[in-house]
């Protein structure tokens, strides 16, 4: 063979190669993940267990509501409406009739519930509520229970049922509920702040994200149920918002009950790309990010109120309850988790195609997220902090493996964390 055929094989090969090369920032999640933050909570298969050596002394819980119907109607509408059109045009497909029929029924499932908590988020909260309790059940024998909930319906309707469960496990427990619009410094955040406020509406943001949406998020979906005759030019929305409209309104079912055959619909591929979409925009809006970290140095008042009610408990002020439940939203979970730089949950990158392999809205924020705060106390009369996420021990100290810290180590870690004044 001459040298100069054997060059010629070497280009064909890597030609070949080349353009078969798998995207290295590429994902192939599961529909299950794809549903993003609307995922149904996943529960835990196992307890968890610590040392005897260890009492549980006192526990400070934030979580997410659970699962609820879509929070308004806007994304079925776009979606009924562009479907509406394609069948007067005679565009549609009989993809296209079914997937109206479907966006019907949800709408009827709904029946003005938008945004409410569903029976799974009722199960959802119970459930957590019943682990809780029987993992730590001397915390709640003859002792209070305070919570406070944002003042949205599902909030308290979360709070309700988490609490219910524990007065029905333990009928002893004391409990003080709250709820309402004082509560949104600690709960909602994210409402008032002003310098949170011009970077959600600042051109930076919106240009970051107009830019991965002109290269990522799939539109050839839409003409197998509109048909490829629909004029997308002479539709009052935008392909890629329309796009994303149906990916949400598939992504929202399971949350409210329901099934679909969402391969009938879209691809794997489009449903990793379409989330990957929704995945950039929770961690540009709520996450610290490479654009700016105040989203979640906004939740430096909820992390505060972690501090100071563990230190005060440690003290010896009886006016702080064994356990302590707060009741707020996803918007609030992703900041403070972000700010308290929790495993997964805080990821500084100047390549934002690399977000969907390393910040994860599913396992960040799924329905009912929470984290739990667990005190512990040793037999030498040193405290010592968990903390789980979604149920699960993480080790939150930069380079160490160990999941029970002492307090002093953890609050000066978290002081140093709170952005500077």
């Amino acid at each position: 063979m001459t040298a100069r055929k054997l060059f010629s094989i070497v280009l064909v090969l890597a030609s070949a190669l080349g353009s078969t090369a798998a995207d290295p920032t590429a994902t192939n999640y599961s529909w299950s993940d794809c549903q993003g933050t609307a995922l149904p909570y996943p529960v835990p298969e196992h307890p968890v267990v610590y040392p005897d050596t260890l009492e549980p002394v006192m526990i400070n819980h934030v979580g997410r509501h659970g699962a609820r119907f879509p929070s308004s109607p806007r994304n079925c509408n776009a979606l009924l409406g562009a479907l509406d059109k394609a069948e007067s045009d005679g565009t549609i497909t009989p993809q296209g009739r079914r997937l109206k029929k479907l966006t019907q029924r949800i709408v009827a499932t709904v029946n003005g519930r938008w945004g409410g908590l569903d029976s799974l988020g009722m199960v959802e909260q119970r459930g957590i509520a019943a682990r809780m309790i029987a993992a730590y059940p001397e915390l709640f024998r003859n002792s209070l229970v305070n919570a406070i909930s944002s003042y949205s319906p599902r909030c308290v309707m979360s709070m309700d049922e988490f609490t219910h469960q524990l007065t029905r496990m333990d009928n002893t427990v004391e409990l003080e509920l709250a709820s309402g619009r004082r509560f949104s410094p600690l709960m909602r955040f994210f409402d008032n702040n002003p310098a949170y406020t011009e970077f959600r509406t600042s051109d930076e943001l919106k240009s970051t994200m107009r830019s991965f949406i002109a290269s990522n998020c799939p539109t050839e979906q839409l003409k197998r149920v509109l048909g490829s005759g629909f004029d997308f030019d002479g539709y009052s929305v935008g392909a890629t918002d329309l796009a994303l409209a149906e990916f949400s309104v598939l992504a929202g079912m399971q949350a409210m009950g329901m099934s679909a055959n969402v391969a009938e619909y879209l691809s794997p591929q489009e449903q990793n790309s379409l989330w990957a979409v929704v995945n950039l925009r929770h961690y540009l809006q709520h996450s610290a990010s490479t654009l700016s970290t105040v989203p979640s140095e906004i939740a430096a008042p909820l992390l505060e109120d972690l501090i100071a009610t563990t230190e005060a408990f440690i003290a010896g002020n009886r006016d702080v309850a064994k356990v302590n439940l707060r009741f707020g939203h996803a918007e609030t979970l992703m900041p403070l988790l972000a700010l308290m730089r929790l495993p997964g949950c805080y990821y500084l990158t100047n390549y934002f195609d690399t977000v969907a392999l390393h910040w994860l809205d599913f396992n960040v924020v799924p329905m009912a997220a929470n984290i739990q705060m667990i005190l512990f106390k040793s037999e030498s009369g040193r405290y010592y902090l968990r903390i789980d996420h979604n149920e699960h021990p993480v080790a939150f100290i930069p380079n160490s493996r160990t999941v029970y810290v002492e307090w002093t180590a953890a609050r000066d870690y978290f002081r140093r964390c709170l952005p500077l004044i």
